[in-house]
């Protein structure tokens, strides 16, 4: 039996075809798949359904790839919000955190990105378990901020323990 147009399944064929262009830098390709991929998952599974949170942020990547930052921040937001609904301590709560972080860095707003790259490491040293590379990744996102906030000590101690991780999962 053939899925319908509007079925999830084709909204997550579209979002993976959408990841594949943004990742090339088809920009152009990719943002019609995301939007379409998301009016989809809105309309089959509600706007406060996980698999719409991760539509939104993989929109909003797109757009903060491109330096929209202004389209990029309602879309984390909202995505955050939805993952904080299905569970404050989830690990894609974390994520989220670290993608609006990651905006906020990347715009020169190091007084909002920190508690973000806080509360996200946090999160994943609680529920991935303090050597897991997921972790290495929020080490080295908060380090970049020390550094580029002339943290130089806090920086390189993150930057160590992240090395450690990094040798244990080879």
């Amino acid at each position: 039996k053939a899925l319908g147009p509007d079925h999830p399944a084709v909204a997550t064929s579209l979002n993976n075809l959408a990841e594949l262009y943004r990742t090339q830098g088809d920009y152009a390709k990719a943002e019609p798949l995301y939007t379409r991929s998301l009016a989809i998952r809105v309309k089959a599974l509600g706007p406060d359904h996980p698999d719409v949170a991760t539509s939104l942020n993989n929109l909003a990547e797109l757009y903060r790839v491109q330096g929209a930052y202004a389209k990029a921040e309602p879309l984390y937001k909202r995505s955050l919000a939805i993952w904080e609904n299905a569970g404050p301590d989830h690990p894609n709560v974390a994520t989220s955190l670290n993608n609006l972080a990651g905006l906020y860095k990347a715009q020169g707003d190091y007084a909002k990105a920190e508690p973000l790259f806080k509360r996200s490491l946090a999160i994943r040293e609680k529920a991935l378990g303090p050597d897991h590379p997921d972790v290495a990744v929020s080490l080295e996102n908060l380090a970049e901020l020390y550094r580029a906030t002339n943290r130089w000590a806090e920086a390189e101690k993150l930057e160590a323990r992240a090395k450690i991780i990094r040798a244990i999962k080879r």
